[in-house]
């Protein structure tokens, strides 16, 4: 009787715990009041403000400086006068494409999210939607990135590697890193 009684104790045991896993609240929990489902306050300010959102590290993980970091690092790399205001119009032309097209994103992130709220949506307008947002998308993360590829032309080899040691992406970490300048 004893085992028996312990048998039904680890049954009802494993069926509680398999209903509070059902009941277990999903990673969105919240999410669902964002007046945009799909994009947090932190990426709507970084949309507006043209930040990077990451979407540059092809280049910044491979020796391609981002505009910003320079600026922010210009003393520990010696930068010239030159080649800080040369830098400084580099930053500001890349958010002045940035921005406008964070804006769109946004826009176009609110229209699909609206479809789905009214629930006005097929397959068609679906695909039409998340099409143009990845089209977007991609011309931002370009802009990004043309921004780091031109940045990597005003600094010297020397600086380069000051600058990927300054961030953390050591040689030693990360092997040979070659400066095409």
């Amino acid at each position: 009787m004893n085992r028996f009684a312990i048998f039904l104790s680890a049954a009802a045991l494993i069926v509680s715990t398999a209903s509070l896993q059902a009941q277990t609240a999903s990673p969105y929990a919240g999410q669902e009041r964002r007046a945009i489902k799909a994009l947090s306050e932190e990426d709507i300010r970084d949309l507006l403000e043209g930040r990077g959102m990451g979407l540059a590290k092809a280049g910044e993980l491979n020796s391609y400086p981002g505009p910003l970091h320079v600026l922010q690092l210009a003393g520990e790399l010696a930068l010239s006068s030159t080649q800080r205001a040369t830098t400084e119009a580099l930053y500001a032309g890349m958010r002045d494409k940035a921005q406008p097209l964070g804006r769109t994103i946004i826009e176009a992130e609110r229209t699909l999210d609206q479809a789905f709220a009214s629930g006005r949506i097929d397959a068609a307008a679906l695909r039409a939607q998340t099409h143009a947002i990845a089209i977007l998308r991609g011309e931002l993360r370009a802009v990004h990135l043309e921004t780091h590829l031109a940045q990597r032309s005003l600094l010297t080899p020397e600086q380069v590697a000051r600058y990927d040691a300054l961030r953390g992406y050591g040689e030693a970490a990360h092997g040979s890193r070659r400066h095409g300048g």
